[in-house]
């Protein structure tokens, strides 16, 4: 690789990596073009040359970000472990991956007055509800959950959204009620 390519490549990881870092801590109103390079310790105007504009990168963030947890989510339910050993592990993550969260939610605000992002933002959620159709496909039969498989993708999706948006939101009230009855539900199905 040529020391131009490589210095371009590790200056746009840079501004991504400082991208994520800011839409957790600032979010993306808090964010402007020098703030991201100071962050980044590069030139402002590499910004705008590199990815076209900010909404690019940022949306470059939430793809990257995005992939690197389909991986995990894949290796998790392609496992031989039980079912409810998988929803528990999906449950703890949606505990420790608030960052990615924010970052989730920071980016579908956006879009919501923006038809370009809007369409890469759905596009990541494609990605999730494939991987969740993949893994609720079996234990949907098995469970006898009489819910069509996309609409208990839909469900699924909401009700993590849900959790997760309470939470950045400081709010947790019924929720530790709700998931222990979803795993004791879990665990009676498996028992009969």
């Amino acid at each position: 690789m040529a020391a131009a390519t490589l210095a371009r490549q590790q200056t746009e990881e840079a501004f991504l990596d400082a991208a994520e870092r800011l839409l957790v801590s600032v979010g993306h109103a808090g964010m402007t073009t020098r703030r991201l390079a100071e962050e980044a310790g590069a030139n402002h105007g590499l910004v705008h040359y590199y990815f076209g504009s900010m909404e690019n990168l940022l949306a470059r963030v939430l793809e990257r970000f995005t992939e690197r947890l389909i991986v995990r989510q894949r290796e998790l339910y392609a496992s031989d472990a039980p079912f409810i050993e998988k929803w528990r592990a999906a449950m703890r993550y949606l505990e420790t991956d608030r960052e990615y969260q924010k970052v989730w939610f920071e980016l579908q605000s956006l879009a919501w007055n923006r038809p370009e992002l809007r369409e890469r933002v759905a596009h990541v959620n494609a990605e999730w509800r494939a991987v969740l159709t993949e893994a609720f496909a079996e234990p949907r039969e098995r469970y006898g959950i009489e819910l069509p498989l996309d609409a208990l993708v839909s469900l699924v999706i909401t009700f993590n959204e849900g959790i997760m948006l309470e939470r950045l939101s400081g709010v947790e009230a019924g929720q530790a009620t709700l998931l222990e009855w979803i795993d004791d539900w879990l665990t009676r199905r498996d028992g009969r």
